[in-house]
């Protein structure tokens, strides 16, 4: 099925690469690397030159912090996504964000992809996705309020319950009237869960693609790939490659990222060996 992410379609072969860029001056890979407006707009320049099909803005981190009310969200994404659009209008521009009003200030701005981490926390959200006719991530998070941790969560089967809670939330968007094109769905790796959790999502990623949404995976030096190395922030590269693979055996379609050459080479050769991608270049033996 092709891929609608508001004003941009792909192919039902094609697989994305989002690249994170963090408005915040405290998130937790870059430690506001940036937070400054013109250093989040290098990082567009960078990940736009690296390969990135969409960039994923967000304005508040996801780990439990000083509160952001949502007029301080809004004067960190709003005129940004305004100021990315019209300097690259055939990029996809997603905002990671769980409320409607700022869903509705940058669907203005020229948003394209309301990025809901925080699984349906704002049940308007799906409403502006729906007037802006923009794309909606429909996320897992087993009912967790947004910006808090886990704690001893438990679930009878974790995956039963993403897909389930997630499959929801898509029909939920269409009935508003989100074109079902422009609906995809997230386990969302360590929200609501433990590393165990996100582990068995991995492993068994298959049953998510089997519902015939198209599934994002955010992996990108998650805590899952840190406890299960036992490495920090800023060394979980080759831990997260890994995770990648393996998701891209199972089929996922879009990669939200921190290291996009990295990511969109093992997930391109993933797919060449599953016979899904043709080399680039195959003369070995042949001249």
């Amino acid at each position: 099925m092709t891929l609608k992410l508001g004003r941009h379609h792909f192919p039902d072969d094609a697989t994305l690469m989002m690249a994170i860029v963090n408005r915040t001056p405290d998130s937790f890979y870059d430690k506001g690397a940036t937070w400054a407006e013109d250093k989040a707009f290098d990082r567009v320049a960078q990940v736009v030159e690296q390969g990135a099909e969409i960039v994923d803005i967000g304005g508040i981190k996801a780990a439990p912090g000083e509160h952001i009310d949502e007029d301080e969200e809004k004067r960190r994404v709003v005129d940004f996504v305004a100021r990315v659009r019209a300097a690259y209008p055939s990029l996809v521009i997603s905002v990671d964000t769980w409320r409607a009003s700022v869903g509705r200030a940058v669907c203005e701005a020229g948003a394209d992809v309301l990025n809901d981490a925080w699984g349906g926390a704002d049940p308007g959200l799906v409403d502006v996705a729906a007037e802006y006719d923009a794309a909606i991530i429909c996320t897992h998070t087993g009912g967790a309020t947004p910006r808090t941790r886990p704690y001893r969560v438990e679930y009878d089967d974790v995956v039963r319950s993403a897909i389930a809670d997630t499959v929801a939330y898509a029909y939920r968007a269409v009935a508003a009237g989100v074109d079902r094109r422009s609906v995809v769905i997230d386990p969302a790796h360590d929200f609501g869960k433990n590393t165990f959790h996100s582990l068995e999502l991995t492993h068994r990623l298959g049953e998510m693609v089997e519902t015939g949404w198209p599934v994002l995976v955010s992996l990108s030096n998650k805590d899952f790939v840190g406890e299960s190395l036992d490495l920090p922030v800023g060394s979980r590269l080759t831990g997260t490659l890994a995770a990648t693979a393996v998701c891209a055996l199972a089929g996922a379609r879009i990669y939200r990222v921190h290291e996009v050459v990295e990511t969109r080479q093992t997930v391109d050769m993933v797919n060449t060996i599953a016979g899904r991608r043709m080399p680039a270049r195959a003369i070995r033996g042949l001249q």
